[in-house]
């Protein structure tokens, strides 16, 4: 009995221990559960990762080069650093890829060096102009003569770069160069006047943050409706980041649309135009002996003064204007444009430029160009109204499209197949819907940029034979700033011998790089007293 018993409990005993070694067991590979949970968790979990990092933004590769420019006498060792930044959301989620070409100085300090950011304008517009006209290391080789090239186009070295004082950032705002937005992405938040200052706002903050840019005295530089845009981003820039700028440089610009649209009950720009007509009839030599024999810059300024006050005058008064006085402003208007008294007489005093392209040298069967009148060219017919095309732009924009294509895949050897967007209509339409039933104008924005950071300096440079954008234009825009007396010394104006790409002429691409130095020169002497 008693060795029954001892053998049952001898045998309880085993089981149980045989059970907690199974618990264990059970428990250890339960936690494990290899076939289900564990392995299979890791893998799931594994996956979703791959998926998430597949459906991430995944940053360009950059192509960064070396390259040596002279400048001013000086060979400097630079980097080119050309590709996209993402442009994303505060989610993380990509909105666009943006393209641009950086130029750097080696072995300088980011902290002192100054950064200038470039765009052209359209709105469509690539930076190519600026960029291989007029800044960059390299330019097209164009003739001071107003002609056509002949096929193919060259680039070759520019000594009047701003390289060697400024780094450059040329940027391409989306669907113009390479820059698009990304895919599932509507083209239309970044198509129109505030949708573009945001994102090419953004750019600005994203690449001054990447780079390290920060403490860099910081510029702008727009071209044509870059202008607008350089002037509107002066206070987004403010505004949105609290990043304050040393200056704003316009090149054949235009602020306020008053000043060009004419018609529509606007005569402002009548009277805006009038001496860049004064101006392209004396080179053409379509004025009288007297006023030949003057300068350009006389003749500029004799129209000028026609155009502030009998001319001005005149149209203010519209029907209401005497006879009397009103042969006397179309004597003085035939004398000062090259056009005839009777075609005033049937114009009414009022020539669009579409429509003083196609007389002025009606006689001669040529037209004028828009963006450089210096150039002529032939239209089907002699007859119509206005120029059907503009001569000027059919020289500028083959060279140009033909060295941009050639110079970013063999010089900076970006690699990249799709076409390079040099002027597109597909950010078209435009969304102008703030400023319904008014002018599109950036003026009080620059003047609330100025007011508001007494140190920032403009520059607006100004062909004489620019019938896109006239420089009396600028000047009118300038002196109706509404500026305080102090902050009206901070705006610099110049003009050239050429149009619209003023920097075509390479007399005025010296002079231009002569300006912009003591321009720079100036806006950061003020930077060095402000921090003293």
């Amino acid at each position: 009995m008693q060795r029954s018993e001892c053998f049952r409990s001898c045998l309880m005993m085993f089981v149980a221990a045989v059970l907690l070694v199974a618990s264990n067991a059970f428990v250890e590979v339960a936690q494990a559960r290899p076939w289900e949970d564990g392995a299979g968790k890791t893998k799931q979990s594994e996956d979703k990762k791959n998926k998430e990092k597949d459906k991430a933004p995944q940053t360009p590769p950059l192509s960064v080069t070396q390259h040596e420019a002279t400048i001013d006498g000086k060979t400097i060792a630079y980097t080119a650093t050309a590709g996209k930044l993402l442009m994303k959301n505060d989610a993380g989620d990509e909105k666009a890829s943006i393209f641009f070409v950086a130029y750097t100085k080696d072995s300088a300090d980011a902290n002192q060096r100054p950064v200038t950011f470039c765009f052209n304008g359209g709105p469509g517009s690539s930076s190519v102009w600026l960029h291989l006209g007029m800044l960059g290391p390299q330019r097209v080789k164009m003739s001071d003569d107003p002609k056509p090239l002949r096929p193919p186009h060259q680039l070759i070295k520019n000594p009047y770069s701003l390289l060697d004082t400024t780094d450059l950032v040329f940027i391409d705002p989306v669907s113009t160069g390479f820059s698009r937005p990304a895919e599932g992405e509507k083209k239309q938040q970044f198509h129109g006047y505030d949708e573009d200052l945001r994102s090419v706002g953004q750019f600005i903050h994203d690449y001054t943050t990447k780079y390290g840019r920060w403490g860099s005295p910081k510029f702008l530089l727009g071209e044509s409706y870059g202008g607008l845009r350089a002037a509107g981003l002066s206070g987004e820039l403010q505004r949105r980041y609290r990043m304050y700028l040393n200056g704003v440089v316009l090149v054949s610009a235009v602020v306020d649309f008053q000043t060009l649209r004419t018609g529509q009950g606007n005569d402002l720009a009548y009277s805006l135009f009038l001496p860049s007509y004064a101006a392209t009839a004396w080179y053409h030599k379509a004025l009288s002996d007297e006023l030949q024999g003057l300068s350009v810059n006389e003749v500029f300024a004799k129209a000028q003064t026609f155009a502030r006050g009998p001319y001005t005058q005149a149209l203010l008064l519209g029907d209401a204007l005497p006879q009397e006085q009103r042969s006397a402003v179309v004597s003085e208007m035939s004398k000062l444009t090259g056009l005839s008294a009777e075609y005033l007489e049937r114009a009414n005093l009022r020539v669009s430029m579409g429509q003083f392209g196609k007389e002025l040298l009606r006689s001669r069967k040529r037209v004028v160009g828009r963006f450089d009148s210096r150039y002529s060219g032939t239209d089907a017919d002699h007859i119509g109204s206005s120029a059907e095309h503009d001569p000027s732009a059919s020289v500028f924009f083959g060279p140009f499209t033909s060295a941009m294509n050639q110079y970013l895949r063999d010089v900076l050897e970006v690699k990249e197949e799709r076409v390079y967007e040099i002027l597109t209509r597909n950010v078209q339409p435009w969304d102008y819907s703030e400023f319904t039933n008014r002018y599109v104008s950036a003026s009080n924005t620059l003047r609330t940029s100025m007011r508001d950071n007494p140190y920032l300096k403009v520059f607006a440079a100004c062909g004489y034979y620019d019938l896109a954008t006239p420089g009396f234009a600028l000047e009118h825009t300038r002196d109706h700033l509404n500026l305080p007396p102090e902050l009206r010394q901070n705006f610099t104006t110049e003009y050239y011998e050429g149009g619209h790409m003023m920097y075509v002429h390479e007399p005025s691409l010296k002079k231009m790089r002569t300006d912009l130095l003591k321009f720079y020169k100036s806006a950061l002497d003020a930077t060095i007293e402000r921090a003293e």
